[in-house]
């Protein structure tokens, strides 16, 4: 049985009513709207469930996460659904529109269900480029070398 792992947008767009939905803690954090805190009563009325992701799962998604350079675009939420969608394995769809979330999810081969937004077309690698003198680096927000502002750039496609 497919269990589809829900990221905030899932309550925010009212989907996945049809669905077994699973989802974190730090979802209903997130749902603080008057409609999108009914929805989730709705959700959880009729099934869905709300655990706690893995700690073991949790740090393997920040370490994919520092790898793609996807990291600094990740909320605590974010690492949450994709620990928890890690944890269920094959079993598991990621509902999300969220392309950081998407990138690191089909990196780690975790099935993928966008909720209003196209898919991601390509997985891909982010590093940074300094405004001012042009090197290239993995990470960082100012330049070693000369102190000027870092950009995110696109590494390389997968």
């Amino acid at each position: 049985m497919k269990i589809y792992i829900a990221d905030t947008g899932v309550f925010i767009n009212r989907k996945g009513r049809d669905r077994q939905l699973v989802t974190v803690p730090s979802v209903i954090d997130e749902t603080k709207a008057k409609y999108t805190s009914m929805e989730m009563l709705i959700a959880l009325e009729t099934g869905a469930k709300i655990e706690q992701p893995d700690p073991v799962f949790r740090e393997k998604i920040v370490d994919k996460a520092e790898g793609t350079g996807d990291i600094e675009e990740l909320s605590g939420t974010d690492i949450d659904v994709l620990a928890k969608a890690l944890e269920y394995g094959k079993n598991a769809v990621l509902m999300t529109d969220d392309y950081a979330v998407q990138n690191v999810a089909s990196m780690l081969g975790i099935k993928i269900e966008p909720i209003s937004q196209s898919r991601i077309k390509d997985k891909i690698i982010w590093g940074k480029k300094c405004t001012g003198c042009m090197k290239r680096f993995d990470n960082g927000e100012e330049c070693p070398i000369c102190g000027s502002p870092l950009k995110k750039i696109r590494k390389r496609k997968i």
